[in-house]
């Protein structure tokens, strides 16, 4: 019997750093810390050291993710990879991409499209990103061989899959899937009946509401950040509840009967949608040297 083929060496662990360590930086730092890698944490008036990390994880609102990524740039090593994990792309891309063109490390956008209704470090858990799409949004130089690893370090944290998208085409439909859905609860929690809803209320309203409590300092930044795209998802959405209305005070029941079952086919075809373009994975360690220190713990973990 021929011996057997030597197996490959399991990849060597990363070190990785997280700036911010609320729901999704404190679930990145766990996630990478039990799938092996070498996690550091930083909070608010945190010292930082990024010089050896091969990756950097930037959980911060975005313009808070700008400064501090711009701040560290003369510090992140030859090879590094910056990442940040904000809502909004195009306000956060376009000076970050311009910022690494002709340095030796690579700025890449993400966004995590995982949550919670709470937040803070005492909320995040390392399943947080289990079934999540990662959404990848890289610059028009990235290697695709680098984006292969990243996909490989996100499917070890648990992601479900690596989205890749440009900054605009991510705007535009996070300005449908996330945020409208969060200006619709706030605004259906507003009504004076709600209050009274106990007793009243089962899955439709638990659905409804259930996004209705964002944190108003980091949504009114991620709103008014994506205006330009948010404007137009708005607008369309208030179009079709004034058609509602209008028919409904007509009594016009056929108009209203024919929106109802215009909604229900576009639910239908929601089955059939194409999947969106995603990265396969390679190993990260490939190109990425780790001979790295020992875990440490985050910093006073405060959340963001």
């Amino acid at each position: 019997m021929p011996p057997a083929a030597p197996q490959p060496a399991p990849p060597a662990p990363l070190r990785i750093a997280v700036a911010g360590m609320g729901l999704i930086g404190g679930s990145l730092y766990k996630a990478a810390q039990r799938a092996g890698h070498r996690v550091v944490g930083f909070d608010r008036g945190d010292p930082v050291d990024v010089r050896s990390a091969d990756v950097v994880f930037v959980a911060l609102p975005p313009q808070t993710a700008v400064d501090w990524v711009l701040l560290h740039a003369p510090e992140y090593k030859p090879g590094a990879v910056v990442v940040d994990t904000c809502g909004v792309k195009g306000p956060v891309c376009r000076p970050l991409f311009a910022a690494a063109a002709g340095r030796p490390w690579t700025f890449v956008g993400g966004h995590p499209m995982a949550g919670k209704e709470v937040s803070g470090f005492a909320n995040s858990t390392p399943d947080l990103f289990r079934n999540a799409s990662m959404i990848l949004v890289p610059p028009p130089s990235a290697p695709p061989d680098l984006l292969r690893r990243l996909a490989a370090l996100f499917d070890g944290l648990g992601f479900a899959r690596t989205v890749l998208a440009d900054p605009d085409r991510h705007d535009q439909l996070i300005a449908y899937t996330s945020q409208l859905c969060h200006l619709a609860s706030s605004a259906y929690l507003r009504d004076p009946l709600a209050p009274a809803h106990a007793g009243f209320s089962a899955g439709s309203f638990r659905d409804l509401v259930r996004v209705g409590a964002p944190d108003p300092a980091l949504w009114t930044e991620l709103f008014t950040a994506n205006r330009d795209a948010l404007l137009p998802v708005l607008d369309r959405y208030i179009a079709r509840l004034a058609a509602f209305r209008a028919a409904l005070a007509a009594d016009d029941r056929p108009a209203l009967a024919a929106q109802l079952a215009e909604g229900a086919a576009a639910k239908r075809a929601l089955q059939t949608a194409p999947p969106p373009p995603t990265i396969p994975p390679k190993s990260f360690a490939a190109a990425v040297p780790s001979a790295a220190p020992q875990p440490q713990p985050p910093h006073s973990p405060t959340g963001n």
